[in-house]
């Protein structure tokens, strides 16, 4: 999402309009829910999807007539058995897409988009909220609050983590959280915290990388990484102190008892997910030795090892795969 609105203030800043197409409603089986986006220009979709086939096809040429009309418009897709085959569908479902006309160089726009990557960069948490029938757009960030237009009170107290729309003064507001709060704190920043930053990166994941070896803390070994930090592995008293209710912990540090010291430092910091690579054996010893430093059982209801889902993972690529897998699933409440 975020390289989707660093692609729409490029666009407007080298003189092109564009079209912001949304998936604003859906029920059913489709290929995307609310949240979807794609953005178009007179050149067809430049980035971005709202699932493929044959409705983003449809929103394609509904986008291009939108760039020679102007304006912002609900289109409402309604796939009933009949039109599913019609559509080329493999399953039916409902699909609402809005329609937004963006004018090059509005200043305006470019401001909200500005605001946008400044938010994304300070990690704050904030939603984006757009008026469908004027196409209008503003921000409200949990620190800075409301950027862009005016929001109703009701609509702030309505916010909430899934897209949803708001029927308010006869406007309907569209509103989705686009940056949740809490980090990815991966300790150890060998092959597996490789492969995994880049790919919790592009599923919206703010990952911290933890070493204790400067060579395995160069940012450039993590592409899309927001952070990378020198620590001492034996002293991780402050770093604790940062971790709340809403971040995740990985650790896959040098060895087993590099593992053993951090997960042992880090097991009160209340995080919604603490996981800890290596064999079920090492899982069993581990928690035997916690237990008998005074750690008690509800310590481990957060914590996942072996980290991962169980899919016969074995590269650093496929066991990377497996926790980013398994973060969404925390992520999404399963």
């Amino acid at each position: 999402m975020r390289e989707l609105f660093k692609a729409t203030e490029r666009c407007l800043s080298e003189g092109r309009d564009a079209v912001l197409v949304t998936v604003v409603a859906s029920d059913g089986a489709v290929p995307r829910g609310a949240g979807a986006r794609m953005l178009v220009t007179e050149r067809g979709r430049e980035h971005g999807t709202i699932g493929g086939g044959a409705v983003e096809h449809r929103s394609e040429a509904l986008a291009a007539r939108t760039l020679q009309e102007k304006g912002a418009f609900t289109e409402k897709f309604r796939l009933y058995p009949n039109e599913v085959a019609d559509l080329g569908m493999v399953c039916g479902g409902n699909v609402d897409v809005c329609f937004q006309y963006v004018p090059a160089g509005d200043e305006e726009t470019l401001a909200l988009l500005r605001q946008i990557e400044a938010l994304f960069a300070a990690g704050e948490q904030f939603w984006l909220i757009t008026e469908t029938e004027s196409g209008k757009m503003g921000i409200y960030g949990a620190k800075s609050g409301a950027f862009g237009m005016e929001l109703p009170e009701e609509v702030i107290a309505g916010l909430g983590t899934k897209p949803k729309q708001l029927a308010l003064g006869g406007k309907n507001y569209y509103c989705e959280l686009l940056l949740r709060p809490g980090r990815v704190y991966i300790f150890g920043g060998g092959h597996v915290a490789q492969a995994l930053v880049p790919a919790l990166a592009k599923i919206g994941f703010r990952c911290v990388i933890l070493e204790d070896r400067p060579e395995f803390a160069r940012r450039e070994l993590f592409p899309g990484v927001d952070e990378t930090r020198i620590v001492d592995m034996n002293d991780l008293t402050q770093l604790a102190q940062e971790i709340g209710a809403a971040d995740y912990i990985c650790i896959m540090t040098r060895g087993h008892q590099s593992d053993f010291d951090v997960q042992k430092q880090l097991m009160h910091t209340g995080a919604r997910y603490i996981g800890v690579i290596g064999s079920e054996r090492k899982q069993r010893t581990v928690k035997e030795k916690l237990l008998e430093l005074g750690f008690d059982e509800a310590d481990f209801e957060n914590v996942v090892s072996p980290i991962g889902l169980k899919i016969g993972a074995q590269t650093p690529e496929e066991i990377a795969v497996s926790i980013a897998a398994q973060l969404i699933q925390v992520r999404a409440g399963l």
